[in-house]
């Protein structure tokens, strides 16, 4: 992996960012320690989590992720060394403001956040996506009272439209309230539509730095997926199986050519696709074990040729129209 610079906020990050979704979920604290000491020995340096991470799963009541990473970091002794980020707005305790970007939900969550991680800061506090019920204003506001407490050092986004970030950016100009620095899209060679059509020219007009978030969707762009054969019944197969057609399948086929040429697997040259995209600083990878760990990392460091990246372009042209889902 390379370290990257953040935007314009003095950062200096891995190229690849190491997801956590399953912290707790498909991995126990035990093979989250092992990926988390993976990623850090192959020279990464960026987390991402997320305070209701995994509350879908019977018997989780979220912030599992967060408090495995943060009895990590204690053990370890390593936190001075990292790119911490996680999210707010999703639901985590009963009530009125259990959830959304208010005030009062945001105050409550970002102290929780900060016990679980076991940090004092905050390095990228993200919108895991947005709250019509809350002004943007009151969210940029309280942003910007733990910025100045010294909770939260940037703030992002994700899961926005075009529209709802312009208006965070002129906001943020208009009544200096702070700005918000990074952008987390669902973007990947078959989900090309929503950040290419428009969020790609904003981000690069702005300097927003870019993390993507599912840019193996689901593991379709692996490779483990084969025509004529059943899709894996995995906890996060469910998305795949819509992407196994003609369509879907010339990008796995496009994928495992290079793959085959570099020596790589095809999730690497999936994730090295994103790194030759306009404002992309780190795609964001999630791993159950090392060994899944170790056929990404290759990624950080693979500089695919125009050639190649050209061939991938045509292979998934048809997904730069709108999903159908």
């Amino acid at each position: 992996m390379r370290n990257v610079p953040f935007a314009s906020t003095g950062l200096s990050v891995s190229n690849l960012c190491l997801g956590t979704m399953q912290f707790g979920w498909t991995a126990d604290e035990a093979g989250s320690f092992a990926v988390l000491d993976a990623f850090i020995a192959a020279g990464g340096n960026f987390i991402d989590t997320a305070d209701i991470y995994s509350r879908w799963v019977p018997g989780n009541p979220g912030g599992v992720s967060e408090e495995i990473i943060g009895r990590w970091m204690k053990a370890r002794g390593n936190r001075s060394g990292l790119v911490v980020a996680t999210k707010v707005r999703g639901q985590m305790w009963e009530g009125a403001d259990g959830e959304g970007l208010s005030r009062s939900h945001i105050v409550r969550a970002v102290d929780d956040s900060l016990r679980r991680l076991q940090v004092e800061t905050i390095d990228l506090y993200q919108t895991h996506y947005p709250d019509n019920n809350t002004p943007l204003e009151e969210t940029l506001g309280v942003f910007g009272e733990l910025i100045a407490a010294g909770k939260v050092r940037h703030i992002g986004l994700s899961n926005y439209t075009t529209s709802l970030m312009q208006d965070a950016l002129r906001l943020a100009a208009d009544r200096a309230l702070p700005r918000f620095v990074s952008l987390q899209p669902h973007y990947n060679l078959v989900w090309r539509e929503e950040y290419e059509s428009k969020k790609m020219q904003l981000c690069a007009d702005n300097g927003i730095a870019v993390i993507p978030y599912s840019p193996l969707e689901g593991g379709f762009l692996t490779g483990k997926y084969r025509r004529g054969e059943p899709a894996p019944t995995t906890a996060r197969s469910s998305s795949a199986r819509s992407f196994m057609t003609d369509d879907g399948f010339a990008v796995t086929d496009a994928l495992a050519e290079i793959a085959a040429d570099r020596g790589v697997t095809s999730a690497a040259v999936a994730l090295a696709w994103h790194l030759k995209k306009p404002s992309i600083v780190a795609p964001i990878i999630g791993a159950n074990d090392p060994a899944q760990l170790a056929d990404l990392l290759p990624a950080g460091d693979l500089d695919l040729t125009t050639g190649e990246v050209g061939a991938l372009d045509e292979a998934s042209a048809p997904f730069l129209k709108p999903p159908n889902r």
